[in-house]
This record gives structure tokens, C-alpha cells and sequence, in this order.
């Protein structure tokens, strides 16, 4: 990415309060000592970079998930779907992306369709990279049937920097896939259990964008 298409990036409406905290920090260090203003200002440019939120050109072909965040696919496993929502305790396909604090940390929806189900989980603050994050962690879960006649699931998942998950759908509301729906900060973990009709469309080690790459489709 050029240097310039980071500056113009608009940034997520969460980050305007941590950048004018970090910046007026900055400036106060400036009166303490030089060297630890200019510590401030580029913890400002991170946090600035880190808050980012560039428009995505979502993929439209019928039945396929796109990823619902930025990160590196840390596991593909078999799993039950999260027993808060619901949806039975027969294993599924559950792809796991793990976010670092330098990828874009807002999350997209991956499919069209209708929000069904929703539960918070309090947890801990495990690494997020971790394969226990996903029962032991804290977490925000949502289920969605989509358009396509899929049930699928995912969940924001806080690691071990991550201290606040931010979900801004809810139960009964209809979205469009690739649709911004919340934001962990400040390093994280996204899950998607997948309907046993589709299948993966990515490997362990892939890195995704959020709302661009597809991550599964039906299966053939």
C-alpha cells in the first residue's frame, strides 16, 4: 500500500477519541522532554494507522462468504457451533483469522441476510492466536441465515491486548454482505462457523481482507 493511500484513509468513528487523547499527550510530553514528544506523535501516526477504515470492493457472486475481517487464518477446524445461539452441537467447519495490532480491525459481514441470534460471552484474555481463545476468551457471537438459505455463525473475539469488542447489529436487522458491523480493538481474533453446504475456500496461513476475500462457497 502507498504511504499516501494510508493518509487519505478515512478512519473508524471510534478512533477520533484516542487520536486526540494521544495527540494531546504528545504535546504535553513536548514541555517534559523533546525526545518523548516525538515518542507521542508516533504512537498518534499508530493509532491513526491502527483505526483505519478503507472501502472494500465486495465480490457478488451468488452463495459465497466473504471474510469478515483483515488477519491471517490461524486454524481451520471442526467444531461445534457456539452453544449460546442455538444451533445444535453437531461439528461444523470453524475458520479462525487472527488480527494483529497493525491489520485493519474493522469487521464486515460476510454474507447478506438476516441477523437471527446474538449472545456476549465474558472470558478471558488469552492469546488471541490460541486455539482455546475461541471457547475461553471473551467474545461477542452472532448467528445469520442468509439470503442463500445458510446458517452460518461468527464471533469477535478478544485476544490478549483486546479489551473492548464492539457490535453495532442486531437480532431481526437485514444487511448486505461486506457490511461494516463492529470493531475490536486492539488485537483480536475473528471466527465463522460455516453451514455444512458450504465449504473453505482458504488455507491455514492465507491472509485475508476483510470483505474482499472469499473465504468459503457452496460446496460442488
Amino acid at each position: 500500500m502507498k504511504a499516501m493511500d494510508v493518509v487519505m484513509t478515512p478512519i473508524h468513528k471510534e478512533g477520533h477519541v484516542f487520536v486526540v487523547i494521544f495527540f494531546a499527550v504528545s504535546i504535553g510530553l513536548f514541555f517534559l522532554a523533546e525526545p518523548l514528544g516525538w515518542v507521542g506523535l508516533i504512537l498518534t501516526a499508530w493509532c491513526l494507522y491502527f483505526f483505519r477504515d478503507p472501502e472494500r470492493v465486495v465480490p457478488q457472486d451468488a452463495g459465497i462468504l466473504v471474510s469478515p475481517a483483515d488477519g491471517t487464518v490461524c486454524a481451520i477446524t471442526e467444531s461445534a457451533p457456539p452453544a449460546e445461539l442455538g444451533m445444535g452441537d453437531e461439528p461444523c467447519t470453524r475458520i479462525s483469522i487472527f488480527l494483529s495490532v497493525f491489520n485493519v480491525h474493522v469487521n464486515r459481514l460476510p454474507a447478506a441476510g438476516e441477523i437471527t441470534g446474538m449472545a456476549y460471552v465474558p472470558g478471558k484474555y488469552l492469546n488471541a492466536a490460541a486455539i482455546e481463545a475461541s471457547e475461553e476468551n471473551e467474545r461477542q457471537l452472532i448467528r445469520m441465515t442468509t439470503e442463500d438459505g445458510y446458517d452460518i455463525a461468527f464471533a469477535q473475539v478478544a485476544g490478549l491486548v483486546a479489551r473492548r469488542i464492539l457490535c453495532d447489529v442486531q437480532i431481526g436487522e437485514k444487511h448486505e454482505r461486506g457490511a461494516r458491523f463492529g470493531l475490536i480493538r486492539f488485537g483480536s481474533r475473528t471466527d465463522i462457523y460455516l453451514d455444512k453446504k458450504l465449504t473453505p475456500k482458504v488455507s491455514v496461513g492465507q491472509t485475508m481482507i476483510g470483505g474482499e476475500t472469499v473465504i468459503a462457497a457452496p460446496a460442488k
